[in-house]
């Protein structure tokens, strides 16, 4: 069976305002600073910079800010070719419709196994870091002493019920807690730039003696986790007006303003102790680098709203997962792929509320466990969970790019966008992504802390569950064929 010819003639959708009765999630929600509030906040800034910038810092030098800025690069790149195909994709799948269209059903649907698996890890792996900060910053500022778990189901709580209530709801809260965390970097940056750091402003990091050295693949490794879930730009496309403007616009905004963001910041942190003190200071002591630095340039009032805020961006970043992954349930279900009940829309809220549910069920679940056997809920929890969903979502990203490209090579006529975002730019990502995937997996000690066999374990997954995805498509070609036809086709413009 041949895959269908995608229609290369994109239309303007038309838009309803309020929730489908049908029981289709509700039309012309979101603008794109909503959206680009839901990418940047599953990113969750202040704490990548607080708790792992630093580790950059301490392995690759004081030319760790380029680390941040390469990533972006490419990841710029990448937003080229996905944006460009972006109106030829009418449903929102992200990268499960990307590569369908691309490589095939098959390739298709192992990447929307490999997204779920992906988005679950990074989003139950956080409520580690979630129940580790949130036990520690009560026990520091109002001697409450009580174990991470408590804090972790609290957070499962809070995320469901936020994810359960309109994505108005959700939107409104993220972009608090998004410009609450932005803020407070800003603040510490802002005096550090004021003061003229520890011995005046340098631009050394951006030496090439300091970016040109083999330490720096330790960063790029880093980095790459700092970004992600900016793709999910497309998976609200059913939820945001004008999607064939909006989608492209917020993805462009979340990638830049992240790569731009980091790399400043991470350069300021470098100026508070020195460039030849930065090192150093790391290497004492990398979980209160920035701390240390707000203490020193802001004062004590300003690393205690620290300390909260960086809870409240955990929380935040929970949100942005849980809302990610629901919507791809919800995509599956709406091509009969995963149980229809996934696809129920909440007739009041508008939200895909039983997908939430069964999502809030695996994080109690997974959570207990981890909480059960004693495991450290940052060190081992955290970083074991969490790995295997960066590396997911860095083969997606590879796969996702070699899809723009094959797709326009095979729809010549959709080459109205011009070569250099259709052929050049997806290659040249799918080139460099492929490579940043590999540095990440040959460094991945420094995600976990654990021994070979259990790093390369987790790397198993990706491949594992991607073929497990392929195997189900050719099954589902083999036994229900008016499914397997119906995959990555449905059109939310046309409701």
């Amino acid at each position: 069976m041949t895959e269908p010819r995608t229609s290369l003639t994109p239309q303007q959708p038309p838009v309803a305002a309020g929730t489908d009765p049908t029981g289709r999630l509700p039309r012309a929600a979101l603008g794109v600073s909503d959206i680009v509030f839901f990418v940047v906040a599953a990113a969750a800034p202040l704490t990548v910079m607080a708790g792992i910038a630093p580790l950059a810092i301490l392995f690759g030098g004081i030319g760790a800010p380029v680390a941040y800025l390469t990533v972006g690069v490419v990841l710029c790149l990448f937003a080229v070719g996905f944006t460009a195909m972006t109106p030829y994709i009418r449903n929102a799948g992200a990268f499960y419709s990307y590569v369908a269209r691309g490589l095939g059903r098959p390739a298709g649907l192992g990447a929307a196994l490999l997204a779920v698996f992906s988005y679950n890890a990074l989003q139950i792996g956080t409520y580690g870091a979630f129940g580790f900060f949130a036990a520690a910053t009560a026990d520091d500022l109002l001697g409450v002493d009580l174990p991470w778990p408590v804090y972790a189901f609290a957070g499962i709580a809070a995320v469901w019920f936020l994810g359960f209530r309109s994505i108005h709801v959700g939107a409104k809260v993220l972009a608090a807690l998004l410009i609450a965390e932005t803020a407070v970097l800003a603040l510490l940056a802002g005096a550090i730039l004021v003061k003229g750091g520890a011995n005046g402003l340098s631009l050394a990091s951006f030496a090439p003696s300091h970016v040109f050295t083999s330490q720096m693949s330790a960063p790029l490794g880093l980095a790459v986790a700092a970004f992600i879930g900016f793709e999910a730009t497309a998976l609200y496309r059913e939820e945001a007006r004008d999607p064939d403007r909006t989608v492209p616009r917020a993805t462009y905004l979340a990638v830049g303003f992240l790569g731009l963001f980091y790399t400043f910041v991470v350069w300021v942190v470098v100026q508070a102790f020195g460039d030849d003190r930065a090192v150093g200071a790391a290497a004492q002591n990398p979980a209160e680098m920035f701390f240390t630095a707000m203490t020193r340039y802001v004062g004590g009032w300003a690393t205690d709203l620290q300390r909260v805020l960086i809870v409240s961006s955990l929380l935040a970043s929970l949100l942005a997962f849980h809302n990610a992954i629901t919507r791809y349930g919800y995509a599956l279900s709406a091509e009969g792929v995963a149980p229809a009940a996934l696809g129920r829309v909440h007739p009041r809220h508008g939200s895909p509320w039983v997908a939430g549910i069964a999502q809030t069920v695996l994080a109690v679940v997974v959570t207990a466990v981890f909480a059960a056997i004693g495991v450290h809920p940052y060190n081992e929890f955290l970083l074991w969970v969490n790995t295997p969903g960066v590396v997911g979502i860095l083969a997606l990203q590879t796969l996702a790019a070699c899809a723009v490209a094959a797709f326009f090579r095979r729809n010549t006529g959709a080459h109205t966008a011009g070569r250099l975002r259709t052929v050049a730019a997806p290659v040249a990502a799918a080139v460099l992504l492929a490579v940043i995937t590999a540095l990440v997996c040959t460094r991945l000690s420094l995600f976990t802390g654990a021994a070979p066999v259990v790093n390369w374990t987790l790397v198993a997954l990706t491949p594992l569950v991607f073929a497990t995805g392929v195997v189900l498509a050719l099954r589902i070609r083999r036994n229900r064929p008016d499914v397997y036809a119906g995959l990555a086709t449905t059109d939310v413009d046309s409701v």
